[in-house]
């Protein structure tokens, strides 16, 4: 476990293209972290956090196998685990992620548990979310309040959401394969 406490310190871990490159290490960082600071960041787990105060982390690439900050701003994130506040990226592929806003280009994971989404492209097992904003969605199981989308919204076996709308008028309708779509005009129903 390395802890890095501020970024004279963080420097000392960094190679010349301010890559912070520690792929079997678990790293805490007890500070916000910017563009300026470093480029890219590959460790085992990454935690910005001291006393149970999170704060940002802001690279190009992450690549951790659990990531756990207020706000994260990448090009591209590669975890099993996200925990965050914010998410801004180009490309998240994670096996799980849990935040309130989540705004990328391309999003592939297992299980998304999120506030708000606003992304391009959403691949995805499942998706529990308040409102999903996308160009193109497709998952095993959808439930959300409200549903936005370009083209596609498909789900293997179902779709449950109080509202959905497509903006293109050639887009189709959400295809749900083996289940079905449910309409549920009642917050408390959503969840069950």
């Amino acid at each position: 476990m390395i802890t890095i406490k501020n970024r004279d310190e963080l420097k000392k871990y960094l190679n010349k293209d301010k890559d912070l490159i520690l792929p079997k290490e678990n790293i805490t960082l007890e500070f916000t972290i910017t563009r300026d600071d470093v480029r890219n960041i590959e460790c085992r787990n990454l935690v910005a956090c001291k006393d149970d105060k999170y704060f940002d982390i802001n690279a190009g690439n992450i690549n951790a196998l659990n990531i756990y900050a207020r706000n994260i701003d990448a090009l591209n994130i590669n975890a099993e685990n996200i925990d965050a506040e914010n998410i801004d990226a180009r490309n998240i592929n994670a096996r799980n992620i849990n935040a309130w806003n989540i705004d990328a280009w391309n999003i592939y994971a297992r299980n998304i548990d999120a506030l708000n989404i606003n992304a391009e492209n959403i691949n995805a097992r499942n998706i529990d979310a308040r409102n999903i904003d996308a160009l193109n969605i497709y998952a095993e199981n959808i439930i959300a309040w409200n549903i936005s989308y370009y083209a596609f919204c498909t789900s293997y076996t179902s779709i449950k959401c109080k509202s959905w709308v497509k903006r293109y008028e050639k887009g189709k309708d959400p295809i749900c394969l083996d289940g079905e779509l449910i309409i549920d005009e009642t917050e408390r129903n959503l969840n069950k």
